[in-house]
C-alpha cells in the first residue's frame, strides 16, 4: 500500500532535483556568454548526451537487474547510422534517427534474445562479446574510415532546418531529448510493464508462476534501452562531427556502468546526475594532472564502497529522505 501511494505521488524529491537541474542546464548557454562559451556548451552538451545513454542503461540495470557490459555498442550503432548516411548525402536527422533506432532495435532483439538465455556473470560476458563483435565489424569498415573513424561532412538538418548548425541550437535539441527520455522512462517504470519488470528482477520464477513471461518483458526493456542509447549515439556523432569504433569499445561500456552506479542505480534521475558528475570530475582532474586516472580510479572505488546508492543515495541521507 505504501509503495502504491508513493508511486501515485505526482513528483518525488529526485524528480524535483531533476527539474532544478534542467532549469540550470537551460540557462547554461546564456551564462556561457560571460566565459568560454563554445567550450562550456560543448562540455555540457556532451554530459547530457552521456546522461541519456546512462539513463537507458539504468532501465535494464536498475529495474531489470541486467548488467550489460556492452551497452556502448548501441551508441556506436546510432553514431554510425548518422556517419554512414551523411557520407552518402543524407543529412536529414529524422531519417538518420529512424535508421539508428531500427538498426539498434534489431541488434538488441537478436543479441538480447540470446543473452537473456543466460544469467549473472554469463549475461555480462555475452553482452561484452556481442559488443566486441560489432566493435571489430566497425574497425573492418574501411569504406567508412575503419580504425581511423569517419569525419562527418557537416551537422545534420532537422526537418530541413539547420537547427544543429549552431551550438546553442543543438544544445537545446539535446536538452529536449534528455527531458523526453526521462519522461518516457518515468512513464515506463510507473506502468504495468515497469511493475512486471521490477517483479522479474526480484523473482522471475514467481512472475512466471502468476502468468507473466519474464523473458518477454526483459527483452522488451532491453530493446527500449538499446534504442535510447542509439539516440545518444546519433546526437554524439553530430556533436563531435566524427564517428569512431572507439564509441563502442568495452571501456566506454564500463564508463556507462560507472556513471550509472556513481549517480544511483534504479533512480532514473541518479544516472543523469552520475553522468554529469563523472564527466565533470574527469574534465577537472585531466586539467590538474596528466596522470588523472590514478586519482579518478580510487575515487570511483571509494564511491562504490562507501557511498551506497551513489550521489542520490548520499543526497537522500543528508536530507533525511528515504533512498529507494
Amino acid at each position: 500500500m505504501i509503495a502504491a501511494v508513493r508511486e501515485n505521488r505526482p513528483f518525488n524529491a529526485r524528480e524535483i532535483a531533476f527539474a532544478i537541474l534542467i532549469a540550470c542546464l537551460a540557462l547554461v548557454p546564456l551564462l556561457a556568454k560571460a566565459g568560454a562559451e563554445s567550450y562550456i556548451i560543448d562540455l555540457v552538451m556532451r554530459m547530457m548526451i552521456f546522461a541519456i545513454a546512462a539513463l537507458s542503461l539504468d532501465l535494464i540495470l536498475g529495474f531489470g537487474a541486467m548488467v550489460s557490459f556492452g551497452h556502448a555498442a548501441f551508441i556506436g550503432i546510432g553514431a554510425y547510422a548518422v556517419g554512414i548516411l551523411s557520407s552518402h548525402g543524407v543529412e536529414e536527422f529524422s531519417l538518420q534517427l529512424i535508421a539508428a533506432l531500427v538498426a539498434s532495435a534489431l541488434f538488441a532483439l537478436v543479441t538480447g534474445a540470446l543473452s537473456l538465455r543466460t544469467k549473472g556473470v554469463y549475461f555480462i560476458m555475452i553482452t561484452l562479446a556481442f559488443s566486441q563483435m560489432i566493435f571489430f565489424f566497425a574497425v573492418s569498415l574501411s569504406a567508412y574510415g575503419g580504425d581511423d573513424g569517419l569525419t562527418l561532412p557537416g551537422r545534420s538538418r532537422l526537418l530541413g532546418a539547420p537547427l544543429f548548425a549552431s551550438n546553442s541550437g543543438m544544445y537545446y535539441a539535446v536538452l529536449v531529448a534528455l527531458i523526453g527520455c526521462f519522461l518516457l522512462l518515468r512513464a515506463v517504470v510507473a506502468s504495468r510493464f515497469g511493475r512486471v519488470l521490477r517483479g522479474a528482477k526480484e523473482n522471475a520464477v514467481r512472475m512466471e508462476a502468476i502468468g507473466f513471461s519474464a523473458f518477454r518483458y526483459q527483452l522488451a526493456a532491453y530493446v527500449i534501452s538499446g534504442m535510447m542509447a542509439s539516440l545518444a549515439g546519433a546526437l554524439l556523432a553530430n556533436q563531435t562531427g566524427f564517428v569512431s569504433p572507439a564509441y563502442m569499445s568495452w571501456q566506454r561500456s564500463g564508463e556507462l556502468l560507472a556513471m550509472t552506479i556513481f549517480g544511483g542505480v534504479g533512480t532514473l534521475a541518479g544516472p543523469i546526475f552520475g553522468a554529469l558528475a563523472f564527466l565533470l570530475l574527469e574534465e577537472w582532474l585531466a586539467g590538474v594532472t596528466q596522470h588523472w586516472k590514478m586519482i579518478f580510479g580510487p575515487i570511483l572505488v571509494l564511491v562504490v564502497l562507501f557511498a551506497r546508492g551513489g550521489v542520490m543515495g548520499v543526497a537522500a541521507r543528508l536530507t533525511g529522505a528515504r533512498h529507494g
